[in-house]
């Protein structure tokens, strides 16, 4: 069964569907690493950033391999440098495009074949995986996405006030709802999750109720 979790940034995505993902004992696939791994790869390559045609040509091309936390581009074992800022600072060149987007849902899609999967991202249970058994969209207010994101950069060594992260983050959602491909939404048969007030171990057990449901649903003739 594929468990799709989308939401806007901030909503605690990746931290819950990795342990949701442990918990139900499926595989997790971190689909910004994917996109990450492009971008690192285009770089070394010295590919320009905007030549949208070659950057297709390398995604087509390009073989990535997702296993627990390690992703491998054409056999290599990138996991460690695709989290550098320089590789941060351009994956908007990979994830803008809708011709490299599809490029990477295809990649997606081959991954999760035949796999019992928990993937979090975007656009997972509208674009990738809209016949997914169980979706998932985890949401918050904006305030508290961004109190959320100040705690992690203050924990990381990083002093940025509130308004500059909540300023940044109501940016990054107008871009995400507007997007050509790969919009954010929630998929109309997804279980929305609103995650205020909610600590980490409450949201871990609140999708995991919702998958419940959805195996449930799934074993009724």
């Amino acid at each position: 069964m594929i468990v799709t979790i989308d939401g806007p940034a901030g909503a605690g995505k990746s931290s819950i569907a990795r342990d949701v993902a442990a918990e139900l004992d499926y595989s997790f696939l971190d689909t910004g690493a994917m996109y990450r791994a492009i971008t690192y790869g285009a770089m070394q390559k010295g590919i320009d950033l905007n030549d949208v045609g070659t950057l297709v040509e390398f995604a087509e091309a390009a073989h990535l391999t997702w296993c627990d936390d390690r992703i491998d581009l054409d056999d290599n074992d990138i996991s460690v440098e695709i989290r550098t800022p320089q590789v941060t600072s351009n994956i908007r060149y990979i994830a803008d495009p809708p011709e490299i987007r599809n490029c990477l849902m295809r990649q997606q899609r081959r991954i999760a074949q035949g796999r019992d999967l928990v993937t979090e991202g975007r656009d997972q249970g509208t674009e990738v995986f809209p016949d997914a058994h169980c979706k998932v969209f985890l949401t918050a207010s904006p305030e508290e996405r961004a109190r959320r994101r100040q705690s992690q950069l203050q924990a990381s060594g990083r002093q940025v006030s509130f308004e500059e992260v909540l300023m940044a983050q109501n940016q990054r959602d107008l871009e995400d709802r507007m997007r050509p491909v790969g919009r954010l939404r929630a998929a109309p048969d997804a279980i929305v999750i609103q995650t205020d007030a909610m600590g980490p171990e409450q949201v871990k057990q609140a999708v995991l109720l919702a998958v419940q449901s959805c195996l449930e649903k799934q074993a009724k003739p």
